[in-house]
């Protein structure tokens, strides 16, 4: 056996990266290859120091490993060649980049043709009376696809991490994870969605100076229906997802996030559309429903805050996650002004199509690379802890975009679905005759243009921002997507309009326009 002094370098040396089992597992008969007690343990009082420093990394790692990594096959067998391994943390994701498109591939343009849905199905609404004589409801649009992005997006975030790390494994702690977050997105659905109608009415009264009581009963109860409805049902569908996608063997990031936007922007602008719809044709007749609707959501807020603050896992962010998604709320609602000022204009023809394929494909990617990012700086610690992994500097592009790391390779990958995905989706809109435009090189170059230059800017930010946040002490998950796919619907929106501008001054959209 060696030296005491040997025996404390070598604690030191492994205590920062290395699983080692705790005395459970030491004593345990099935464990005893996993490795040699005579390795490490010398008297009482050094085994006492071990099991303290390493029981709960091992604990973790152990877990994370089994979840992660590709060849998810190893043996415990091969955890005794971990001494090996240096001062690196265990890598999360042994990924190549085809592995990496390959299972992005299906659910980013399943997606994609949920926001192509999602834009036929504004392209017809538009039309409609509600939308003509209550023009804020167009200022809801992105911030109620938004919202889906914000909440379901960081509820398959927060799920794909917890299933990653497994704490999803047994039936008692999945039931808990899934009344928990399904009560807390119901409480932020309904708080946001009411914040929204108020930032619809207040955007809309600026610049025309005209306000209706009505109108604005009208706005609050559409939308605090549809992000109550919305958030309900995509939220199920989220937790069947990565249940399903952890039993085939499938890293819930590549597929949750993508998958959470598929049937969100189609269910959430139709339930918007039909809401709003309904209760305009009551308005004149039965005043008191509008009302009434907004009142029955509301009051179901106490029993989802009761139901959220019983679970530890939503505690938190019951309490903490109000910031980003309100903030976020905020943002895309700038985003809504700019649709609603250039729908009804004839220069912007077919924008309203277009608006949420842009924003949805965008805000699709760059939320897969933050739950990955996310995932990965989970593997090394908790959030505030300090690690390599987590840099505190703004990061160079070169390192986001064309470093050999995990995250890098991904940023490579997504950035480079931009350009087929939305040829295909574009291919798809002028098949069906939607938008009322017609397809041209230039403007195709234009449109792709604003795509390449969305997705490059929002994967910049968010490798900023997810180390960012994690350095202090925030948990990503909850609070890089809200203002991640925000900054997606007004950076989208922003140079989608730009793009029709610049058409229409050099005179391409005049032939193009259609009935």
């Amino acid at each position: 056996m060696s030296s005491k002094p040997e025996q404390k370098e070598t604690h030191q040396a492994n205590g920062s990266v290395l699983p080692i089992v705790p005395v459970d597992c030491l004593t345990s008969p099935d464990r005893g290859q996993l490795v040699e007690p005579s390795d490490f343990l010398g008297p009482d009082s050094d085994r006492v120091e071990v099991v303290v420093l390493e029981s709960r990394a091992n604990a973790k790692g152990v877990r994370e490993e089994d979840a992660l990594l590709e060849n998810g096959s190893q043996s415990n067998e091969s955890d005794d060649t971990s001494t090996d391994r240096g001062p690196e943390p265990a890598s999360p994701l042994k990924e190549t980049s085809f592995s990496i498109g390959l299972q992005v591939l299906f659910p980013f343009l399943l997606a994609g043709f949920g926001t192509v849905a999602a834009g036929m199905v504004l392209d017809i609404v538009q039309h409609w009376d509600v939308f003509k004589y209550v023009t804020e409801v167009f200022i809801l649009v992105p911030a109620l696809l938004g919202l889906k992005g914000n909440l379901e997006m960081t509820l398959a975030s927060r799920l794909s991490t917890a299933a990653n790390i497994g704490q999803m494994d047994t039936p008692k702690e999945l039931w808990r994870m899934i009344t928990g977050n399904m009560a807390l997105i119901q409480v932020q659905a309904t708080v946001v969605g009411f914040l929204a109608s108020i930032a619809a009415v207040i955007f809309g009264w600026i610049p025309d100076g005209h306000f209706s009581i009505d109108h604005a009963v009208l706005l609050c109860a559409s939308s605090v229906a549809t992000a109550f409805i919305a958030s309900l049902v995509l939220g199920m569908i989220m937790i069947g997802v990565i249940i399903g996608s952890r039993k085939m063997g499938i890293n819930p990031d590549n597929v949750a996030t993508p998958i959470a936007a598929s049937l969100g922007d189609l269910i959430t602008l139709a339930l918007l559309s039909g809401i709003s719809w309904g209760l305009y044709k009551e308005l004149e007749s039965k005043a008191y429903v509008n009302p009434l609707v907004c009142a029955f959501f509301i009051a179901l807020l106490p029993i989802w805050i009761i139901i959220a603050k019983k679970n530890a896992a939503t505690r938190e962010v019951l309490y903490s996650g109000w910031e980003p998604v309100i903030i976020a709320m905020a943002i895309s609602s700038v985003g809504g002004l700019i649709l609603d000022r250039t729908v009804s204009d004839p220069n912007f023809a077919g924008m309203a199509v277009f608006t949420p394929v842009i924003n949805g494909v965008g805000g699709n990617l760059v939320a897969v690379q933050a739950s990955r990012i996310s995932t990965y700086l989970h593997m090394s610690g908790m959030p505030g802890e300090s690690s390599e992994t987590a840099p505190r500097k703004c990061p160079s592009p070169c390192s986001t975009f064309f470093s050999s790391d995990v995250n890098s390779r991904s940023a490579r990958v997504l950035f480079l679905l931009v350009v087929p995905g939305h040829l295909v989706f574009l291919y798809t809109i002028s098949s069906m005759q939607g938008g009322h435009t017609t397809l041209t090189l230039i403007f195709i170059v234009f449109y792709m243009t604003a795509a390449l230059l969305q997705v490059l800017i929002l994967l910049y930010i968010a490798d900023w921002m997810v180390h960012w946040m994690w350095g202090r002490d925030l948990d990503p998950d909850n609070f890089s997507i809200p203002y991640l796919t925000a900054l997606g619907d007004l950076i989208g929106t922003g140079l989608l309009a730009l793009s029709f501008h610049v058409l229409w001054l050099i005179g391409d959209r005049d032939s193009d326009v259609g009935d």
